[in-house]
């Protein structure tokens, strides 16, 4: 006789890790210690939002982290930001971090690309910025996992 595992192939949440005092992947406790309290379910998961972020001294932002499972056991692996009302907001935080040294990329073809990709060597996390849609833009905080490669994405 098999034994059913279901399809739920959620695994534990990865390490902690903060940037500029904003949750980037963690737990549900790590969310909820950075003041992401605002939960409700979402997909497969829950998203945990805060209001009045900012980062690089860039916003106020809303924020959210995606929890995997309905009870957030698999934790969140990334950071999202957008603005309500202005979708250059996020772009000031591009411009912001070119003058400060960060390695810019593009996804898609030349100007018309999907992202902006903002990275720096020694940093814990790179930075996409939506750049193709026109509305409330997107700003994700991702944790480094590829500078040894040298690619955008």
């Amino acid at each position: 006789m098999l034994a059913l595992t279901g399809c739920d192939d959620i695994g534990p949440p990865p390490p902690e890790l903060m940037y500029e005092g904003l949750p980037v992947q963690g737990d549900w406790q790590t969310a909820q210690r950075a003041g992401f309290t605002k939960c409700i379910e979402y997909g497969r998961g829950l998203r945990c939002r805060a209001k009045a972020v900012m980062l690089k001294g860039r916003g106020p932002f809303q924020a959210a982290v995606d929890l995997l499972g309905k009870d957030a056991r698999g934790g969140f692996r990334e950071l999202t930001l957008w603005h309500d009302s202005d979708h250059r907001a996020a772009l000031s935080v591009g411009d912001l971090l070119e003058t400060q040294g960060w390695k810019l990329c593009r996804t898609g073809q030349e100007d018309r690309g999907d992202q902006e990709i903002y990275t720096k060597a020694g940093s814990p996390v790179r930075i996409s910025i939506d750049i193709s849609y026109f509305g409330k833009r997107r700003l994700r905080v991702l944790p480094e996992r590829s500078q040894a490669t040298g690619r955008c994405w």
